[in-house]
């Protein structure tokens, strides 16, 4: 067997050095996003690790077939008396939706994604704000829409919803940021000298909800369920079947897979007995992925009060960037990780047709593909609001 590859010892000495010279006002902003340097310096000593203290340890298997829920199909008895459950607590205002919006569309001219066009004249933020109003007055009841922005696209956001943002009920929140390091462990800078910050991965979005204080209002509002989708997944929207379906569950943690083709990413997994979302770099070496048949889409819908009472050890994964043609070094967690820290229950969704629960889009050619398919989705889900925003 090949011994692992030599990777020197990171310069610790010298990221503390580099980490007192900081100026001061980035500093600032920096820890109001929840940056520690003390933590910077805990990741960096792992660095000599490289990215398989990425992958768990212990025994891994497939999920059992009853690990997999199938919700109740739409229009049987079943399906619409749990409809009906979830409309109600629409129409008390229990929901709200978090849309990750902290992403680059650097396969789309490297704009910020929330602020592509879907179609002439509506974005992806655009479509969000009409299925809010959508599901808010169908519903009768007050429904929130809060999205998660990172350093990269908060003030774009913002700007965006200049006239639109409406107290805790259209709000933005912005998830943490910290500075990337060379392979040797040492701050790395950008062609202009600068320190190269990113975002720490929307697994901040617990951290980030708290700190926001838009959480504690929400459930002091008699807030109950925080529904996480990705804003550019417009199939992944509120379903009042699935609300109803998820309300009558002993976890306080909804995960939806979709039926897998292709796809790279997370999949549920017997992790030493405990169902949870692993993703690819994180298996261990030989597990067949291909023994799961389904994957994660990154869609969960939580109790709001188990979000605000968590308390577990995130783990930040080691990541490898080119940034300006160099390799760099960052730390990041994933909201996926939410099922390590919540007992959960997995339901399969369709991931095509009229009632598709999948429709991202990563680049140009995909959302071309996917535009006549997103669009009458979103017809369905607006109705009479199809031109609001």
């Amino acid at each position: 067997m090949a011994e692992r590859e030599a990777r020197p010892e990171p310069d610790l000495v010298g990221l503390e050095r580099d980490l007192r010279g900081l100026d001061p006002a980035l500093l600032r902003d920096l820890e109001q996003h929840g940056f520690r340097p003390e933590r910077l310096l805990e990741w960096a000593a792992m660095i000599s690790a490289g990215q398989d203290r990425n992958r768990v340890r212990g025994e891994v298997l497939p999920p059992a077939p009853e690990d997999v829920a199938q919700p109740p199909q739409p229009g049987s008895a079943e399906g619409e008396r749990l409809r009906e459950a979830g409309l109600a607590a629409l129409a008390d205002g229990q929901v709200a939706l978090a849309v990750l919006a902290g992403g680059m569309a650097t396969r789309m001219g490297g704009v910020v994604k929330a602020l592509v066009e879907v179609v002439p004249g509506r974005t992806f933020l655009d479509m969000r704000l009409a299925e809010r109003a959508a599901w808010a007055e169908r519903s009768g009841g007050r429904v929130r829409l809060w999205a998660m922005t990172s350093n990269a696209t908060d003030e774009a956001v913002r700007e965006a919803l200049q006239g639109r943002m409406e107290g805790d009920d259209v709000a933005v929140f912005q998830q943490a940021a910290s500075l990337r390091l060379t392979p040797q462990g040492r701050l790395f800078v950008d062609e202009d000298g600068n320190p190269s910050a990113h975002a720490t991965g929307h697994g901040d979005l617990p951290d980030a909800l708290r700190r926001s204080g838009l959480l504690d209002r929400f459930l002091e509002e008699g807030g109950r369920y925080v529904w996480v989708a990705n804003l550019d997944n417009l199939g992944a929207g509120i379903d009042p079947l699935l609300l109803g379906w998820h309300m009558e569950q002993p976890a306080p943690l909804t995960a939806e897979v979709a039926g897998k083709l292709d796809d790279v990413g997370g999949i549920p997994v017997r992790w030493e007995g405990r169902l949870v979302v692993l993703e690819d770099f994180r298996l261990p070496k030989g597990f067949d992925r291909d023994s799961v048949d389904v994957f994660n889409t990154n869609t969960l819908l939580v109790d709001a009060q188990a979000l605000a009472s968590l308390d577990m050890a995130w783990t930040y994964f080691t990541v490898v960037k080119q940034v300006d043609d160099r390799p760099a070094i960052q730390f990041e967690r994933l909201v996926g990780e939410l099922t390590s820290g919540l007992d959960t229950r997995f339901v399969k969704v369709p991931r095509s047709g009229p009632a598709s629960r999948f429709l991202p889009v990563k680049d140009t050619e995909e959302l071309e593909a996917r535009r006549a398919e997103i669009v009458a989705h979103m017809d369905t889900v607006l109705g009479e609001n199809r031109h609001a925003s």
